[in-house]
């Protein structure tokens, strides 16, 4: 990513360039992406290719205005962080879903950086409703978060039995209100690596993105604002929730663009991924 790619970027995000790749300036960059940069699928329903190369997110998130789900946002902002100075490993991670169990493999991206004052954080962008703030990653206690009661713990074994590995260098858990996230794997992998998942995710009849619509993001009072579809919910600072259904195309389409900057030239639906014989 070039300096006019980096300043675009941060223009995007509505931040200034950090001066050294500090905590502080993670927190605040996070937080910046999660207020205006939605996590969404709509290029599944909408036909579009996912390609999981920087030059393609800068396309798509930068130039087009926008979002993605985990493979881009946090991929691209991996690449954003290591060219201002940040140590970024990006980590693979199994979701959790019913009865505890764990996805598939490449479920999730996440990423590990390391900051000038030498400490590790666990930055995340791209799983929806998460932490507001990057999480510390050696902190086994818990560490509360605008969105939520947060830990960070050794994994134990999963539902099948299989453990997370060995203490100080297995897997870890992320529990989100008592409730286990995703386990992340500590080995570093690169973008490239995710390409199987993010095919699964955006084909597969039985990955929940080929399934539903979603267009998600932060607000400014530390709330949420969601348009499943055709509803729309807003969830406010202090937890209050109100939902509509939107009746009309031009409805659904003025939502996209006022409550997300996003464009469109047709309202996006669910495409049938089991087509009748």
């Amino acid at each position: 990513m070039n300096s006019s790619q980096v300043e675009a970027y941060l223009r995007r995000i509505g931040a200034e360039h950090p001066q050294k790749p500090t905590g502080r300036a993670l927190r605040e960059l996070q937080l910046r992406h999660l207020r205006t940069v939605p996590f969404e699928n709509l290029s599944i329903h909408l036909g579009e290719e996912i390609v999981l190369e920087e030059e393609r997110l800068l396309d798509k998130v930068i130039g087009r205005g926008r979002g993605g789900f985990c493979y881009e946002l946090n991929g691209l902002f991996g690449a954003l962080l290591t060219a201002l100075g940040y140590e970024v490993d990006l980590l693979a991670a199994r979701v959790y879903g019913d009865e505890g169990r764990l996805g598939i493999p490449y479920d999730h991206l996440a990423l590990r950086v390391r900051t000038v004052e030498g400490d590790t954080w666990l930055a995340d962008v791209g799983f929806g409703a998460h932490s507001h703030y990057p999480l510390r990653y050696a902190e086994r206690e818990e560490q509360v978060d605008p969105g939520g009661v947060f830990r960070v713990v050794e994994a134990g074994p999963d539902a099948a039995g299989a453990s997370g590995g060995s203490a100080g260098d297995g897997d870890l858990d992320v529990i989100r209100d008592a409730r286990p996230q995703y386990r992340l794997e500590t080995r570093p992998r690169a973008l490239g690596d995710f390409v199987a998942g993010a095919w699964w995710h955006s084909t597969s009849p039985l990955s929940h993105f080929t399934r539903s619509l979603v267009c998600s993001r932060v607000t400014e009072d530390g709330g949420r604002v969601t348009l499943s579809g055709r509803v729309l919910t807003t969830t406010a600072g202090d937890g209050a929730r109100g939902t509509r259904e939107l009746e009309t195309d031009e409805e659904v389409l003025t939502a996209y663009r006022e409550r997300f900057g996003i464009e469109l030239d047709c309202v996006p639906t669910v495409r049938d991924r089991n087509p009748s014989p």
